[in-house]
């Protein structure tokens, strides 16, 4: 069986000055300050990100244009039109699709269908604010999502809690 890691992911604060469609509103300067905060953690934390998914949001997509930028290897990302504004039982659905070729996912979303998924797989209820992220481990394939226990590494922005196993082990052998 093989290890998946599901890193979910909110975008940074948007801007709500102006008449923007929902869709269409960009990051404020808390924002653009927060999610290269994010990237640094991915960056430091995870050893290799596989895919990114994200929201066709502009607020979605800014951020993780501003949080991928602290990571040295760019990952493939797609954008998903599923991702915006989508439920848990949503999102569940576009990480159950996920190819089995790729282990460690970054998914870009809006709230509370983020922390919805959070409990929904996990069980355990966490505050994802904006530019937050939660780290959930399981062990399957992608379609097994959701049907078999999966654990919270960590969360919060910064994420606080132990790092993901891929990351400990990398420590470990650094010893």
């Amino acid at each position: 069986m093989s290890e998946r890691t599901l890193i979910l992911m909110r975008h940074a604060k948007s801007d709500w000055s102006n008449d923007e469609a929902d869709i269409d509103r960009p990051l404020s300067k808390r924002g653009r300050r927060q999610a290269p905060d994010a990237g640094r953690w991915l960056a430091s934390n995870i050893d290799s990100i596989d895919l990114a998914v994200i929201s066709p949001a502009n607020r979605a997509r800014s951020t993780w244009d501003l949080a991928s930028a602290a990571l040295g290897d760019y990952p493939q990302t797609r954008i998903d039109d599923r991702v915006y504004a989508a439920s848990d039982s949503q999102l569940l659905d576009v990480v159950r699709a996920l190819p089995n070729d790729v282990y460690t996912v970054v998914l870009v979303g809006h709230n509370p269908g983020i922390e919805d998924l959070v409990c929904l797989l996990t069980g355990e209820q966490v505050a994802i604010p904006t530019s937050a992220l939660a780290v959930i481990e399981f062990t399957g394939s992608w379609s097994s999502a959701g049907r078999s226990s999966a654990v919270l590494t960590a969360s919060g922005r910064p994420p606080t809690g132990r790092p993901p196993t891929s990351a400990r082990q990398n420590e470990a052998g650094r010893h």
